[in-house]
């Protein structure tokens, strides 16, 4: 006799969503040890950090310790919020499960060592995301958005896979370690096709222009699987650069780097103040903050980079996690322009400067004519507009708005430097993760195109051009079969 038929619908709907649960926690539990093992392991093991292998398959460094430390607590968050956001969905404990492989498989590609092995868990981690793009099954555009997403990250294995087996086929060295090696005997053509090769694997992984459109589309995702995707997945990039970097100086390709990030950042930030859905705004500030970790790379900091992607997760992750609050609370605002005093200016270009002379100071970088030029000037921008932000705060007393900028940039600034310092410790076993390049006319002429696109956002020149709006705000639409297809058919 089956016991389940002599049971009510009720009792059967309890028994199911106590299952999720059981699941949920274990899942939870879990990543949570996994956080905590890394934790105490990089802790315990900082200023003298083992360096395993095992065959040719895996290993372990500072830098597989550090990532795998960052992932699993993100993991760790994301899954805890989910466990009650989620409750009393129908895919509850599918989400888990997926959420679980996803943590394991960034672990994975990280302590790889052998390139199929890394090929693999790239290409499992394009599944898995994908997957909890459309863990609801039963939507049509979630369906659709898996389906367009899963088609980019595809293609971006096949990159990753045309570059990495023409360069281990050419040397007839299979790991990673080996490759780094291996690459000044091989042939500069080999290695140049090689290069663009990674380089498109990482700007499809980062939903760097051309090819944003999936990150955009990929909304129909629930929000902690969202938080995930921005926290986690789209930084995939900045590993994957800082595991060839070698291969990057030797094929020149740079200068590429840094141009297609900066003009992702560029364009993404226009982009962001012409949305008016939360999740919108947020995958264009994603797609932005990708591109400066582009550009960073471009730059020869890889380091700068991989700090970069850890703060945007903590970043991002908040901000996801914490976007229906936003919606329930903010109410509409007339966009207020920007009206800056000769006073102001003044407090501005002096805390800009001071906090560039900071970060420099406290981060190695002497002020030299190199692209570390780039790296203060951003921090010197940064520092400038949030100076700005607190003087136009009408709350605020003279003295505090001399007062509270000093104290939030020394402290700002000098956990930055901590961090930084304490990610290039970590790598150091890594071959030119901080190799500043000489200053080329390509990297000024786009550094003053640069400073003019941002002042063109930030003065809102663009609303007065038409066509350009028009282009933007078609440039940042997600597919439509993510948005539209069914919504349309059942109307």
């Amino acid at each position: 006799m089956n016991l389940d038929n002599n049971l009510s619908p009720t009792q059967k709907i309890s028994d199911a969503e106590l299952n999720r649960s059981v699941i949920a926690i274990l899942v939870t539990g879990l990543l949570w040890l996994l956080f905590a093992g890394n934790l105490i392991f990089l802790i315990f093991n900082f200023f003298n950090m083992p360096e395993w292998t095992f065959g040719n398959i895996l290993k372990i460094n500072g830098f597989t310790v550090l990532i795998s430390t960052t992932v699993s607590f993100f993991s760790a968050i994301v899954s805890s919020y989910a466990k009650s956001y989620l409750k009393g969905f129908r895919y509850h404990s599918k989400f888990m499960i997926l959420c679980l492989a996803f943590a394991l498989s960034v672990m994975l590609l990280v302590l790889s060592n052998h390139i199929f092995l890394l090929l693999f868990s790239w290409l499992m981690m394009g599944i898995f995301m994908s997957l909890l793009i459309g863990v609801d099954t039963t939507w049509g555009e979630a369906r659709e958005a898996a389906k367009f997403t899963q088609k980019y990250f595809l293609t971006g294995t096949l990159f990753l896979a045309i570059g990495l087996l023409l360069l281990a086929f050419t040397s007839d060295v299979f790991t990673v370690s080996g490759l780094t090696v291996a690459i000044v005997d091989i042939p500069p053509y080999i290695n140049m096709i090689a290069a663009l090769c990674i380089i498109a694997a990482a700007i499809v992984q980062s939903a760097i222009y051309p090819f944003h459109r999936w990150l955009l589309s990929a909304m129909t995702a629930p929000t902690p699987a969202s938080a995930l995707m921005h926290a986690g997945f789209v930084n995939g990039a900045g590993i994957l650069l800082a595991l060839f970097a070698t291969l990057l100086f030797a094929s020149d390709t740079l200068t590429i780097l840094f141009i297609i990030g900066g003009l992702t950042a560029i364009i993404a930030q226009f982009t962001k103040l012409l949305q008016v859905n939360v999740k919108q705004r947020l995958g264009c500030s994603t797609i932005a903050q990708m591109g400066f970790m582009i550009m960073q790379c471009g730059l020869g900091f890889f380091n700068a980079a991989v700090v970069h992607l850890i703060l945007h997760g903590f970043y991002k992750a908040y901000l996801f996690l914490s976007s229906g609050e936003e919606v329930a609370q903010t109410t509409p605002k007339k966009v207020e322009l920007i009206k800056i005093k000769p006073f102001q200016a003044l407090i501005v270009l002096l805390f800009g400067g001071l906090g560039a002379y900071l970060f420099a100071l406290w981060t190695g970088k002497v002020m030299e004519m190199n692209s570390s030029v780039f790296l203060i000037l951003v921090v010197a921008i940064t520092v400038g507009q949030a100076t700005y932000n607190i003087l136009k705060e009408q709350s605020l007393s003279v003295v505090q708005k001399i007062i509270v900028p000093s104290l939030l940039f020394v402290a700002g600034i000098g956990l930055y430097a901590l961090m930084y310092n304490g990610v290039t410790i970590l790598m150091a076993d890594m071959p030119m993760i901080d190799q500043p390049m000489p200053l080329s006319w390509v990297q000024i002429i786009f550094g003053f195109i640069f400073l003019i696109g941002f002042f063109v956002m930030k003065l809102g020149v663009y609303k007065n051009i038409p066509w350009l709006y028009v282009k933007l705000m078609n440039l940042s639409q997600p597919h439509k079969k993510s948005v539209l297809m069914y919504k349309s058919t059942s109307i």
